[in-house]
């Protein structure tokens, strides 16, 4: 026994040196890490002077910057009868694919888009250079760039070897932006074939491509009659802010009954225009090139009215409410239907709700455990409870929220109560839960809700402990959906916790309780103290008055606690988490990644005007930041993104993944103030 505790002992010694050594290994890395970096920004400055020489400084006490004159890029003009077509050379599936691939690796050229590629591949020319050959040599002008196809050159600047240069490496690619200096020497160190283009073919391409693009664009945008009476300068400010998106086979671009906030023209492709009928997608036509869509979704808010899905491959340019607008006065723009067919039939709510009666609806009871053949309860809060019924005709299920009207005059709750009504049945966004009817009687408010299977955020947050990562941007990117569509309206959510989130079948998350939210101009605040404590924001606490900005703190606080399963401020006596929301100090765990962290520290900052969201470009820092790298908000809207909360959801009985409660056999008293009488 004491030779092995001596054998572990010595072990653990040697072990301890080992990771002594290790650290001290790497302290030094780090030291010659910094030392590389120091000397490779010195290095690029140096080559951007080699670049860009400079001129010295006019007066004494000035910090030096300059040396001599910066390089001055005379315009050239672009000859009109440059003849392009003799040049163009065949090329073998392996000279493209490394010459796609040399494109690709580099900084400048890989900003190309598919066509300027292609382009591009088409018009390189094949040079050779025997061994010993100058391609380029240092000082003289330029105006040709190379990509290697075979062989190896040398790179010297000022007699001193830089690097080599092998099949698929790209030099001198400045040259055909403008007239430059060379920089360095590059010679053929073997025989050497290189593929090559001139500045004034690869301008000229380009310069060809793009006016005739912005014609064929122009053209197009004339034949939208929303758009007929504007000018050519105005539709040219149009283009100027239109973006190049590109869908995939089956991609959905236009979802009907969708908000629609987005304008397309189809440059390449084709697609399909559906709409439901009977509750089958039934086929209006196919359009193609030239042809647009979503046009009145630039003027007015609207639902759309037909879903466009990508036949094969699509390219589609494309400007949203926001920015046309910026971009455009609406004052002289005509008004149309989208898909010249008559829009009798607004988006259904719900194939069976739109006549739903309070007689319609039979409770679902337990099949089984010890609360067997009582009604199923969803969820009790201060007000009511939420219970899961089903329709005697359909089969449909919804969850009625069940309110007593005696609690909601004795709480002076009653505008709130009308207000959420009003909103949700206004709302028409996947991201929040829908409001299929609204009943009263002497004792209760009931309002018969869209029914999320998949349960409450909260409920699976406290199964698994903590989400993952790919989880916890899922379900944030979902509410930011919901943010911006509200936000939009000019409503404030101010309730945002785990318990308000539920998943629907497919995993997607849904907003709901709206007991909180506020409408508000833009520029005002309001006073009231609402929330829950662990997620409200610092003004709020402070009675500052508070804004859409508070929205957004507790989507930092959100991020925070699905990924931690905690969230960032808590403690069990509400005065020390107002305390340690107004210290502001954020404590990360070790495994949060370093994108989260700096997502959440923008959400969370003290001051409202300096948070993430609602800064100048609002909403759209929010879904720009790294953290959201993986997500393509586009096909989030359009319930394309498969959902990886999906995993969190359990088969079985309807209610299975629901929390379960004994049912409240007393009933409420009556209550006959008629605050109700528009409910």
């Amino acid at each position: 026994m004491g030779d092995q505790l001596e054998e572990l002992r010595q072990q653990l010694e040697k072990q301890t040196l080992i990771n002594k050594e290790l650290q001290n290994h790497n302290k030094d890395l780090e030291k010659r890490l910094q030392e590389k970096e120091k000397l490779l920004q010195e290095l690029q400055s140096h080559y951007h002077d080699l670049e860009f020489p400079t001129q010295k400084n006019s007066y004494e006490g000035e910090p030096e910057v300059r040396m001599s004159r910066a390089a001055v890029m005379a315009p050239e003009p672009i000859p009109e009868d440059l003849e392009i077509t003799q040049t163009r050379v065949k090329k073998t599936f392996g000279e493209t694919s490394l010459i796609v691939k040399a494109i690709g690796k580099n900084d400048f050229l890989s900003r190309l888009d598919d066509e300027q590629t292609a382009m591009m591949v088409d018009l390189l020319v094949s040079v050779d250079f025997k061994p010993g050959k100058d391609v380029i040599e240092e000082g003289t002008e330029g105006d040709r760039m190379y990509i290697v196809a075979d062989g190896d050159l040398h790179v010297t600047q000022a007699g001193r070897n830089l690097r080599t240069l092998t099949s698929g490496d790209v030099f001198g690619e400045l040259a055909i932006l403008y007239n430059c200096k060379r920089t360095a020497t590059v010679k053929a160190s073997t025989a050497v074939r290189l593929w090559c283009m001139e500045r004034q073919t690869y301008r000229t391409i380009m310069t060809d491509k793009s006016k005739k693009k912005r014609e064929q664009v122009m053209g197009f945008l004339k034949t939208a009659r929303t758009l007929k009476d504007l000018n050519d300068v105005q539709l040219s400010k149009i283009i100027d802010s239109m973006e190049e998106m590109k869908f995939q086979n089956n991609d959905v671009i236009v979802k009907e009954g969708s908000e629609g906030n987005t304008f397309y023209i189809i440059l390449k492709g084709k697609v399909q225009v559906t709409k439901k009928v009977n509750g089958q997608q039934k086929q209006i036509r196919t359009m193609s090139t030239g042809e647009h869509f979503g046009e009145l979704a630039l003027i007015r808010e609207i639902l759309r009215t037909a879903t466009c899905t990508a036949i094969g491959p699509v390219t589609c340019f494309s400007i949203d409410k926001e920015v046309f607008e910026e971009t455009i006065p609406i004052e002289h723009l005509e008004l149309h239907n989208d898909f010249n067919m008559e829009q009798t039939d607004a988006p259904e709510r719900t194939s069976s709700s739109s006549s739903l009666t309070l007689k319609d609806l039979v409770p679902v009871l337990y099949l089984e455990g010890r609360y067997q053949g009582q009604h199923v309860t969803l969820g009790v809060g201060g007000f009511g409870r939420v219970e899961l019924v089903t329709t005697i005709h359909h089969g449909k299920y919804f969850a009625t929220k069940r309110v007593s009207k005696k609690l909601i005059v004795a709480k002076r709750q009653q505008e709130h109560v009308l207000f959420e009504k009003r909103i949700l049945k206004a709302i028409q966004s996947d991201f929040i839960v829908r409001l299929h009817g609204a009943f009263k009687d002497s004792r209760y408010i009931y309002m018969v809700m869209e029914f999320c299977s998949g349960g409450e955020i909260w409920t699976k947050l406290k199964e698994v402990g903590r989400f993952d990562e790919p989880v916890a941007v899922f379900c944030t990117a979902c509410v930011v959906e919901a943010y911006s569509y509200l936000h939009k309206k000019g409503i404030m959510y101010r309730d945002l916790k785990p318990e308000n989130l539920m998943l629907d079948s497919k995993g997607y998350v849904k907003v709901v309780d709206f007991g909180f939210a506020k409408e508000l101009v833009r520029g005002a605040k309001t006073y009231s103290f609402c929330g829950t404590p662990e997620y409200m924001a610092p003004e709020i606490i402070q009675n500052q008055g508070h804004d859409f900005a508070a929205d957004f703190w507790s989507l930092g606080v959100l991020v925070y606690e699905l990924l931690v399963g905690s969230p960032p401020f808590s403690s069990s006596e509400p005065q020390k988490i107002y305390a340690k929301i107004l210290d502001g100090v954020l404590k990360f765990p070790p495994y949060m990644s370093e994108a989260a962290k700096s997502l959440i520290s923008k959400l969370c900052r003290p001051r409202p005007g300096q948070r993430l969201g609602n800064t100048k470009n609002g909403i759209k820092d929010v879904r720009n930041h790294r953290w959201f790298s993986s997500m393509n908000w586009h096909k989030l809207r359009v319930g394309q993104v498969e959902a990886p909360t999906v995993k969190l959801i359990r088969k079985g009985p309807c209610y299975i993944n629901f929390d379960r409660f004994p049912y409240e056999q007393p009933q409420a008293e009556e209550e006959f103030s008629d605050w109700d009488r528009d409910f």
